[in-house]
C-alpha cells in the first residue's frame, strides 16, 4: 500500500466518513428512482465541491488545492465503495487537459469553476462502440468543430467539453450547436451521444503532440480508482454475506472451499490496489506514466470482473435481485470495464509501449 501523508490519511477519513453516512448505496437509489438525465445529487456533488474534492489536482492559483493524484485517487476510491453517482471522475479528467494543454486565458476561466463545482467537465473522445482513439473523425474548420461522440460519460451535466479532434484537443461549451442523444447503459448512469455541429471550439493549444494520450492515461488511472474501491466494498459486502448465511444448518464462512476462494480474492485484491497506486504515483512523480497507466487499467478491469462475478455467485441468485446492492456493483463494473479501454485495448497497447 501506498505510504500516505497526515493530511492524505485526513482527506481519506473524510471522504470515507462522508461517503459512508451522507451518500451510502441507498442514496444512488434515490437517485436512480428519481430520473434526472444528469443522474447524479447535485446538492451532494456541491457539498464535495465545498469540501475541495473537485478541485484536488487544481492549482491553488486556480482555486484547487494541488494535492496531487494520489490524493485524488483516495477520495475518489472512497466514492467508490458506495457507488457514489457524481461527475467528480469526469470533472477532474476535464480539468487534468486543461491544466496540462489550456492557455494561461483557458486555465483562468474554466479551473476557478472546475474547482469549486459551479462548472462541470467531462471528455469526448471516442466515436465508435469501442474506445479507440486513433479512430477519430471530428474536424475543426474555422474554429468550429464538428462530430459525434458516443458514449460520453456525465454529458447531461457538462458545462464544458473536451473534446477529441484529427488535430487536437478542443474546449465546447453546451449551448447551441450541442446536441445529446441519451444512452441508457446497465449502470443507469448519465451517457450520451453528443453531436457538435458547427459549435465555437477553443484548441487546447500545448504544443505536445501527446496531449490525447496524457489525458486519457489519466482517465485510466482515475476510472482504475473508481474500480478499486467497487472491489473493496464487493469484497467485505460478500464476505460479510457469507459470515451470516446459514445453508444446512451451517454458516457459509465455515466451508473450506469458499474460504479458498475468498482467499484468492483478497489477494487479487491487494494486486490490484498496487497496480492502482503505482498509476497514481507515476503521475506524482512525473515517471512512466502510459505503462502504469495501462497496467493500472488492465488489472483492475480484470480483478473487478472477477470480483463482481464472484459476488453475485456467493451471494447465490438473491444476488440478482434488486433488494441486494450487489447487483449494482456488477452493472457498473461492466460499464467502467469498456471505459478508456477494454482489456484486449489495454494488452495491445502495453506491447506496443514495451517495444513489442
Amino acid at each position: 500500500m501506498a505510504i500516505l501523508n497526515e493530511e492524505q490519511e485526513m482527506l481519506r477519513d473524510m471522504a470515507r466518513d462522508w461517503a459512508k453516512n451522507e451518500s451510502p448505496v441507498t442514496e444512488w437509489r434515490k437517485v436512480r428512482r428519481d430520473g434526472d438525465e444528469a443522474a447524479y445529487d447535485r446538492n451532494a456533488y456541491a457539498t464535495m465541491s465545498e469540501m475541495g474534492w473537485a478541485g484536488v489536482i487544481i492549482p491553488e492559483d486556480h482555486g484547487g488545492s494541488d494535492f496531487g493524484w494520489l490524493s485524488a485517487g483516495l477520495v475518489i476510491e472512497e466514492l467508490g465503495k458506495t457507488i457514489t453517482a457524481s461527475p467528480l471522475v469526469a470533472s477532474t479528467i476535464a480539468a487534468s487537459a486543461i491544466i496540462m494543454g489550456g492557455s494561461d486565458e483557458q486555465k483562468a476561466k474554466w479551473l476557478p469553476k472546475l474547482a469549486s463545482g459551479e462548472a462541470v467537465g467531462t471528455i469526448a473522445v471516442d466515436e465508435g462502440p469501442r474506445h479507440d482513439p486513433s479512430q477519430i473523425e471530428t474536424s475543426v474548420s474555422a474554429g468550429k468543430i464538428s462530430g459525434t461522440k458516443a458514449f460520453v460519460h456525465e454529458a447531461h451535466g457538462a458545462d464544458v467539453f473536451v473534446v477529441a479532434a484529427k488535430d487536437g484537443l478542443y474546449l465546447a461549451e453546451k449551448g447551441e450547436g450541442v446536441s445529446l442523444s441519451t444512452r441508457k447503459l446497465a449502470d443507469l448512469r448519465s451517457h450520451a451521444e453528443v453531436t457538435f455541429d458547427g459549435v465555437a471550439a477553443d484548441k487546447l493549444a500545448s504544443g505536445k503532440d501527446t496531449l490525447i494520450d496524457d489525458v486519457l492515461d489519466r482517465a485510466r488511472v482515475l476510472t482504475a480508482c473508481e474500480m478499486l474501491g467497487m472491489a473493496q466494498a464487493i469484497f467485505d459486502t460478500t464476505l460479510d454475506y457469507l459470515k451470516q448465511r446459514v445453508q444446512f444448518n451451517q454458516v457459509l464462512a465455515t466451508f473450506q472451499a469458499l474460504q479458498h476462494r475468498m482467499a484468492d480474492l483478497f489477494a487479487d485484491l491487494a494486486l490490484m490496489r498496487s497496480a492502482v497506486e503505482g498509476g497514481l504515483q507515476a503521475i506524482d512523480g512525473g515517471f512512466g506514466i502510459s505503462r502504469a497507466a495501462t497496467q493500472a487499467k488492465a488489472e483492475a478491469n480484470r480483478v473487478l470482473h472477477l470480483m463482481s462475478r464472484e459476488g453475485i455467485q456467493l451471494h447465490g441468485g438473491i444476488g440478482m435481485t434488486d433488494e441486494y446492492d450487489i447487483g449494482f456493483y456488477l452493472k457498473r463494473a461492466r460499464v467502467l470495464e469498456a471505459s478508456f479501454g477494454d482489456t484486449s485495448y489495454l494488452k495491445r497497447r502495453f506491447a506496443e509501449l514495451s517495444g513489442y
